[in-house]
């Protein structure tokens, strides 16, 4: 026996003959954090990569559209002379004569119909409405002299700014070399200066870039979004607890939750061709509102908040529901007094993603008619708007220099809503998180 266990070999690896566990594995260590170390340096490269792009696509975006905070401005000195105003009605006078008289006497030795037509391009159209609105809340500067800064032309707003030159041949610029020549005399003057641009958040949308800005876009969106808001989130969350806490399993039930599923992942412009055929053509309400665009909005999130509001409540210990049923409580007092309060943290970040999404979307609203060019203001849910995303896209496409930098300038405001609010949807969830 002694000699029978003193022959005994130590047990050898199966697939190794001749080597121990522990000498393989020893082996096998080196070359598995070899391989760890690879996995870790591809997955750094991924994020700097990542980064990278992300940097790259938001430094463009500032590069171009920070300069459309700043608005260039042309003083004037403006005679509002009697002879003007011959009707007792003031906004029948001829305020646009009233600026090409103060240029003309700015720059007298400017003669002939071409030459004088360069000189009117160097302000912008809005200024006659600029003299229009003094005139209407003072009318006492009727006979008198002022000194006005008004709005220049978007091709000289560019030029002061640096977005365009004024080298190369005459033909291939936008700017003559005789506007080249007075704007360079105003600057010396300290006749042009560049300002804050309130014009780019107080006014609606226009075909001269210097006059466009994205209130009403900001509105239409704000109105939308409020009908959207109203609707998606009591339904949803109403949706979302009946099939989670009251539903029965049956057939019924499951087609419901699978098509729920599925609706989340469909396409938005699917939404926008549903609203166009129920909204606008079944039941004939008005198109390019923002009624119709809050209702299909309203489509289009109702998935993402039952999704999310399901798992918040999933996400209830199932010792709470015992808990309160064991005291008496009903199956409604249960839900309503302790699961809901507990899940409604989750279910306001789902909300707010979804929100956020509708936000951003611009599909559905292409669909409704909210592309149109709008210039008013819009005051109610029933009055024609646009959407900010949708006002991108109508910049986007319009072939003015100035539009490029308000595109930018309006893609940045809206990446400025949408951070905010997925910040305040992570902030919620951290703040009333709870741990079980």
């Amino acid at each position: 026996m002694n000699s029978m266990n003193n022959n005994a070999q130590p047990p050898v690896c199966c697939d190794t003959p001749g080597r121990s566990l522990s000498e393989r594995i020893g082996r096998d260590l080196p070359r598995r954090y070899r391989a760890e170390k690879r996995f870790r340096r591809l997955g750094l490269t991924a994020i700097v990569v990542a980064l990278s792009f992300l940097v790259f696509l938001f430094g463009s975006i500032i590069g171009s559209g920070y300069s459309a905070f700043r608005q260039t401005y042309v003083e004037l000195a403006v005679t509002f002379d009697e002879s003007a105003f011959t009707s007792e009605n003031l906004a029948a006078a001829d305020f646009p004569g009233l600026v090409k008289q103060s240029l003309r006497t700015m720059f007298p030795e400017v003669e002939g119909r071409a030459a004088l037509k360069n000189l009117y391009r160097i302000v912008s159209p809005s200024a006659a409405y600029t003299l229009q609105d003094m005139v209407a809340e003072n009318p006492k500067l009727i006979g008198t002299t002022q000194r006005i800064w008004v709005l220049a032309d978007d091709d000289v707003d560019m030029l002061i700014k640096g977005q365009i030159s004024g080298a190369g041949e005459e033909a291939n610029r936008r700017l003559k070399d005789d506007q080249l020549a007075w704007i360079t005399t105003l600057r010396d003057q300290g006749r042009i200066e560049t300002r804050f641009n309130t014009t780019f958040f107080t006014a609606g949308d226009s075909r001269e870039p210097e006059q466009a800005g994205i209130r009403g876009a900001v509105m239409g969106s704000f109105y939308s979004l409020l009908i959207t808001l109203l609707l998606s989130f009591p339904i949803g969350v109403m949706a979302a607890i009946y099939l989670e806490e009251f539903a029965p399993d049956n057939i019924l039930t499951n087609v419901i939750e699978v098509n729920i599923n599925n609706l989340a992942a469909v396409p938005s412009i699917i939404f926008g061709l549903l609203g166009l055929a129920i909204f606008i053509n079944f039941f004939g309400m008005p198109r390019s509102t923002p009624v119709v665009g809050g209702l299909v909005l309203t489509l289009m999130t109702l998935p993402v908040i039952i999704i999310a509001s399901r798992a918040a409540l999933k996400s209830v210990p199932p010792s709470i529901r015992e808990a309160a049923l064991g005291i008496g409580a009903s199956k409604m007092q249960t839900v309503i007094h302790h699961v809901l309060p507990l899940a409604l943290p989750g279910m306001l970040t789902g909300t707010i993603i979804g929100m956020a999404r509708a936000l951003g979307d611009t599909a559905p609203l292409l669909m409704i008619g909210m592309i149109a060019f709008i210039v008013d203001i819009p005051s109610g849910f029933t009055d024609p708007a646009t959407a900010l995303p949708v006002q991108i896209f109508l910049w986007a496409d319009s072939p003015e220099r100035a539009f490029t930098e308000k595109t930018s300038a309006a893609i940045m405001i809206l990446l400025a809503f949408l951070i905010a609010m997925n910040a305040t949807a992570v902030f919620l969830r951290k703040k009333f998180e709870i741990k079980w």
